[in-house]
């Protein structure tokens, strides 16, 4: 049975899912503009606001910068005293006030309209001062807050935020921003470590051990103990992957041979390996070691056969990957 705390907290995510679906369901031509002035931008973007919205502010200037858009927030009481400096022409200001008539932010509007600046306004209330001075008025007025007093901004900073993320994620897919461009802005910690592509950790050029189809047994060991990874690549004469031969082969080969000194690489190794190609990401390189259970895979040359390295698990872990 619920406590009368969960049934408050119940209460609070409702009213919230609540003024973020109705933000959602005004979404309209309007939006469309907005988006065209930030692909328009030729400068950076500024976010602009105070108090709670100013918060709020400045999550989505961080959620555009991460994502490929130049973005900044701006503290609107600062702007006042001296920080209007950041603003330059060419640049796009989005301005968060609930009201629209937050009297820091319409202070700075006459500096932006005098150097063309377009002004993006996310307001509860489209008729305000603010609503109408915009270029784009974004609607983001929710049906209550969950403030039981009706007080603190609770809902409405919800959905301003939300209707941030929207911009933002409709923003990247449009210029057509990949993984690898969210990588080069994510070089440090967990999320840059995640984004790593095999070929940033596998053992490639000299290090990746290869014979030919035909190499004798002795050349085959030789291989896999100058190489320390426990596995060879087989290749035919075009170079193209046949097989690969681990320790566990040669030992089930010497087992079964007649004669060892008639074996070669082709009588040894294990038939269609499991491979990946060098773009894809590391993660999902343990996966599929995971997935079978293994300790390396073979990395392949996009959409050919040719090895180009071996990528092993302990390389993965050691990069913290996972």
């Amino acid at each position: 049975m619920s406590s009368e705390r969960q049934q408050r907290a119940r209460r609070v995510l409702e009213v919230e899912r609540a003024g973020i679906a109705a933000v959602g369901e005004r979404l309209g031509p309007s939006f469309d503009r907005a988006l065209d002035v930030l692909l328009a931008c030729r400068g950076k973007v500024v976010i602009t606001g105070v108090g709670k919205s100013g918060i709020v502010g400045r999550k989505i200037a961080a959620t555009l910068a991460s994502t490929g858009t130049p973005a900044l927030f701006l503290h609107a009481s600062e702007g006042s005293h001296g920080d209007l400096g950041v603003l330059a022409a060419g640049d796009v200001l989005i301005a968060a006030s609930y009201s629209g008539e937050t009297r820091e932010i319409l202070r700075l509007l006459p500096l932006a309209q005098r150097l063309g600046i377009p002004l993006v306004a996310l307001t509860g209330a489209p008729a305000s001062s603010l609503g109408r001075a915009a270029d784009v008025t974004l609607d983001v007025s929710v049906p209550e807050e969950a403030c039981p007093l009706g007080l603190a901004p609770t809902a409405s900073t919800a959905a301003t935020m939300a209707l941030g993320d929207a911009l933002a994620v409709a923003l990247f897919e449009e210029r057509g921003f990949t993984a690898d461009d969210f990588a080069l802005l994510h070089p440090g910690g967990a999320l840059g470590r995640r984004l790593l592509r095999v070929e940033d950790l596998m053992r490639g050029g000299d290090a990746l051990p290869r014979v030919l189809d035909d190499a004798s047994l002795m050349d085959s060991v030789a291989e896999i103990s100058n190489k320390r990874l426990g596995v060879t690549t087989v290749v035919d004469a075009a170079g193209d992957l046949v097989g690969v031969i681990t320790d566990g082969d040669l030992r089930r080969g010497l087992q079964r041979a007649a004669d060892i000194r008639t074996l070669v690489a082709r009588d040894l190794m294990t038939g269609s390996p499991k491979t990946i190609g060098r773009s894809a990401l590391a993660a999902q390189a343990v996966a599929v070691m995971e997935r079978y259970p293994i300790t390396s895979l073979i990395v392949l040359e996009d959409g050919t056969r040719r090895p180009v390295g071996v990528i092993h698990l302990h390389d993965v872990l050691r990069a913290g990957v996972v």
